[in-house]
């Protein structure tokens, strides 16, 4: 039996999967510092809707 032959246009898997890790991470970065993002929005636009009378009541 002989080996099948390997094309040398084809890439090494081991770099598939190293590039692939890397743009994986890239995306969980981009999905993390979106979901952040959106928490500050979300915080600040509550502070502005309750007004400035929030600090100054009564706990």
């Amino acid at each position: 039996m002989s080996e099948p032959k390997k094309n040398p246009d084809e890439p090494n898997q081991q770099l598939l999967s190293e590039e692939y890790k890397k743009r994986q991470r890239r995306r969980s970065i981009a999905i993390a510092l979106g979901l952040v993002t959106l928490v500050i929005i979300f915080y600040a636009l509550t502070i502005v809707k309750m007004g400035p009378d929030l600090f100054s009541r009564v706990l």
